[in-house]
């Protein structure tokens, strides 16, 4: 099955202590958590947060939610239009530029 997504992340939440330096840029590893069949009532089916570790899951360690998930498509049947293109704008920036906005 094929499904489309829409991500939406606040930044101000990311703790940047969690993001680390690849070999092509700066990263950040989330999870998101879908549901393909049931929205909520603001018609999101899930929810993204940084990924914790597994000594953390362990600890029962929760990071804050980022952000929801929208399903746009499924097998060939578009459920609402994206709007913009948000992540290839934000891959473009550099760390300074994302610090300028960010407050914290």
């Amino acid at each position: 099955m094929k499904v489309g997504l829409s991500l939406r992340i606040d930044v101000t939440k990311i703790d940047k202590s969690r993001l680390y330096t690849g070999k092509k840029g700066i990263y950040l590893d989330v999870t998101t958590f879908v549901d393909t069949e049931n929205a909520d009532q603001y018609e999101n089916n899930g929810f993204i947060s940084q990924t914790v570790t597994k000594e953390e899951r362990d600890a029962k360690v929760q990071t804050p939610i980022l952000g929801n998930v929208k399903v746009i498509y499924t097998d060939g049947q578009q459920s609402a239009p994206v709007a913009g293109n948000a992540v290839a704008q934000v891959a473009d920036m550099t760390m300074e530029e994302l610090d300028e906005d960010i407050p914290f």
